[in-house]
């Protein structure tokens, strides 16, 4: 799959990973902070999610939240990276997790 950068679908997902004593409080607080980046405006859609309930041996169930943006190409996720509200949430949030893993991947546009 040859595509140039600039024409490919852009996913960015994010496992935040809390620590086994954050209070309900400390959830509530970092999922505040991902409902504000939500609203940076070169983000195509968001999704906010928690582990499911399903239960097989390659299922990761141990993260807090999944945060999962796509892009309509690289450079409108660099001004995502870039944007202010992005800036604020990594100072405000960043004491509420203990790990963070983050995948991105380029694919074809969506139909």
């Amino acid at each position: 799959m040859n595509m140039p950068a600039s024409s490919a679908l852009f996913v960015h997902h994010v496992l935040f990973y809390m620590p086994a004593a954050a209070s309900e409080a400390d959830k509530n607080t970092l999922l505040e902070g991902l409902q504000k980046l939500a609203r940076i405006p070169s983000i195509r859609m968001a999704h906010i999610g928690t582990p499911a309930a399903t239960n097989r041996e390659v299922i990761d169930r141990t993260y807090t939240y999944s945060w999962l943006c796509l892009f309509d190409n690289a450079e409108q996720e660099e001004l995502y990276q870039q944007h202010p509200i992005h800036d604020a949430f990594r100072q405000q949030y960043a004491a509420y997790w203990e790990k963070v893993v983050i995948y991105d991947a380029l694919g074809p546009e969506l139909s």
